[in-house]
């Protein structure tokens, strides 16, 4: 009987089809510049249906986050973005105007992050809107030299609030569908930054200049956009070292837990497996700690690194341990989790 996705994961899935090729997997694809740093790429593919619905999604938010989706991967990497490839696939449904406001949208992020050049194509289809963006950045000599081995007891470290995208998504869902059954558009002012941290999120541009400026060289950069549990797997398969984060230090937007109620919804399980909040996640090294905590008074610190042994685990406010489970990731042996 043949395997399925389901059966196997995203992580196995790509682990097995690593082992048919002569390649191993890399986080980013990477390469030495002529000066000494490293040259960075990030792509990404946006479907709608799959990754936007354009009934609620205006086009000028919706080119402004995909160019975030992509230069959040070059951030985490402490690259400074270069040069931006996209191909836009049309289908009948849009006319030019549609397609001048998504390219405005990402022309003024492009713009905001410091990207030199842009290039655009294209292309029909048959199947919706897609948007399909390749960036490439570099990073600078010294930091290499200057990444410190990560350590039990290191900083795990967020650059805002988790959850509020996936919380938003629920908002504007429930608004669509109150709009097809009875004609009129619910009012979403009190929960207007969760929706907005779904259709526009946005990062600080000068987040890698100023951690090169102060000397502070994070052992490990993700960006998250499929929620923290990913993050924390990812974090301890490349370290080799264990993390603990603490549920009372997740930073969550005012009124997450407001709608939690009304809609049923944990906001830390939003937070841990909701997915595209498009944070940064950094690991700082505990001797930056007062330096970065004075500096980056945005980010939150959440955890930290911890022994090999005791695995990735997030702790309630009542000092329990739950095993991290993360969507296309194997099953951990203890199957506990909030």
């Amino acid at each position: 009987m043949a395997e399925s996705f389901s059966d196997i994961g995203k992580v196995e899935a790509i682990d097995q089809l690593y082992r048919l090729s002569a390649y191993t997997p890399v986080s980013g694809l990477s390469y030495r510049s002529e000066k000494g740093g490293k040259v960075v790429t990030a792509a990404r593919m946006y479907l709608e249906g799959i990754d936007f619905n354009l009934v609620y999604f205006p086009l000028k938010h919706l080119g402004y986050k995909c160019v975030v989706g992509v230069v959040g991967e070059l951030y985490a990497s402490l690259a400074h973005p270069k040069l931006l490839n996209v191909v836009l696939g049309v289908s009948a449904k849009l006319d030019f105007p549609h397609i001048k406001d998504l390219w405005m949208g990402i022309t003024v992020a492009a713009k905001e992050h410091g990207f030199e050049a842009v290039n655009l194509d294209l292309q029909p289809s048959n199947n919706g809107l897609f948007v399909s963006l390749a960036a490439t950045g570099e990073t600078s000599l010294l930091t290499d030299k200057r990444r410190m081995a990560a350590k039990s007891k290191d900083l795990i470290c967020v650059s805002g609030s988790l959850g509020a995208a996936y919380l938003g998504l629920q908002v504007l869902e429930r608004g669509a569908r109150a709009f097809e059954k009875e004609g009129t558009q619910p009012d979403m002012t009190q929960y207007k930054m969760l929706v907005g941290a779904y259709l526009r999120p946005e990062l600080d541009a000068s987040v890698v200049s100023r951690l090169e400026d102060l000397d502070i060289y994070p052992s490990y950069g993700y960006f998250l956009t499929h929620g923290l549990s990913d993050a924390l797997k990812r974090l301890t398969r490349d370290s080799g070292l264990g993390a603990k984060v603490y549920a009372e230090k997740i930073p969550f937007e005012g009124n997450s837990f407001q709608l939690g109620k009304e809609l049923d919804m944990d906001p830390v399980s939003a937070a841990m497996n909701g997915g595209d909040d498009n944070r940064l996640l950094f690991v700082i090294p505990i001797l930056h700690l007062e330096k970065f905590r004075r500096e980056f008074q945005t980010f939150d610190i959440i955890g930290h690194l911890a022994l090999p042994e005791a695995g990735d685990v997030l702790v309630t406010p009542e000092g329990v341990e739950f095993p991290v489970k993360a969507q296309g990731w194997p099953e951990p042996e203890d199957n506990l989790n909030p």
